[in-house]
């Protein structure tokens, strides 16, 4: 069977109990102090690689079987200017989560920011399908809980690649399940007994994200000779990009290189004050 399934890109939702779970492993391994080997240390901190690699490989065959068939067949279907208008509303659902933890930062400048987009996009832009908002000075940011635990203080721990949602770590992993647990919109389709529609964004989420990277990981995978390890070094570059972190295992002054095809411009948004 030929190799052709990757890894799913980060999604935006998770699990509490396996979060909390994985919490324990927070700090299990303690980091050099000097800085060139305390950075290469956390770029390669993996002390559960052989379980890693096991799910690693359980959802690069679940992708294969499953998301990027979906992905594929909806990129055929769907005319891009349509898979924007999905690709916008998806982002507009979620703008009351990114509100509670820019607030939980002390962002307070983007948490109004983020409450104007959501109704200027909501209204004129019809639901979100449009991103309006932008034209009248309103930029987009965003924040989960696992960048307000970092802005807290707590440390990452170890790499984890997690059953479905891919790579991680306790900190992100516990970030993840309370933002799916919290998410204010979730609870409103709960009360008003619209689950399916929960649903429904969740896989929509999933398959627009993964329709967005299907290229630029097939030609990854195409030129790494150890596809794992690859994909470990760059989604904890993407997400200390993401942090605002910005360190070179190699102890120089430069940044990490930076893979456009991996970034999320949203999700991207270094947290102020950091």
């Amino acid at each position: 069977m030929k190799k052709h399934y990757e890894k799913v890109g980060r999604p935006a939702f998770g699990l509490v109990a396996v979060g909390l779970a994985l919490a324990t492993l927070v700090g299990c391994a303690t980091p050099p102090s000097d800085p060139a080997a305390r950075a290469e240390f956390e770029q390669n901190n993996d002390p559960l690689e052989p379980l890693n690699r096991y799910f690693f490989e359980l959802n690069r065959f679940i992708d294969f079987l499953f998301l990027h068939p979906w992905a594929d067949t909806y990129r055929r279907v769907v005319p891009e200017y349509g898979r924007q208008r999905v690709h916008n509303a998806l982002n507009n659902a979620g703008a009351a989560m990114d509100v509670v933890n820019e607030s939980l930062q002390g962002r307070g400048t983007d948490g109004i920011s983020t409450v104007g987009r959501f109704l200027v996009n909501s209204t004129l832009g019809v639901g979100g399908l449009f991103d309006v908002a932008t034209d009248f000075g309103l930029p987009a940011t965003a924040a989960d809980f696992g960048q307000t635990l970092y802005v807290w203080g707590l440390p990452e721990g170890p790499y984890l690649v997690l059953p479905v949602f891919g790579p991680s770590n306790p900190r992100d992993a516990v970030g993840m399940g309370v933002d799916a647990y919290a998410d204010p919109v979730s609870w409103v389709f709960k009360l008003n007994h619209l689950s399916e529609v929960n649903t429904g964004r969740t896989g929509m989420g999933g398959i627009d994200k993964r329709a967005e990277f299907i290229e630029p990981l097939e030609a990854l995978e195409k030129s790494s000779i150890d596809f794992y390890a690859q994909m470990r070094s760059m989604s904890r570059q993407h997400r200390a990009k993401e942090l605002g972190i910005e360190t070179n295992p190699a102890g120089s002054n430069s940044t990490y290189p930076s893979f456009d095809f991996y970034d999320d411009p949203v999700a991207g948004t270094k947290p102020k004050g950091k």
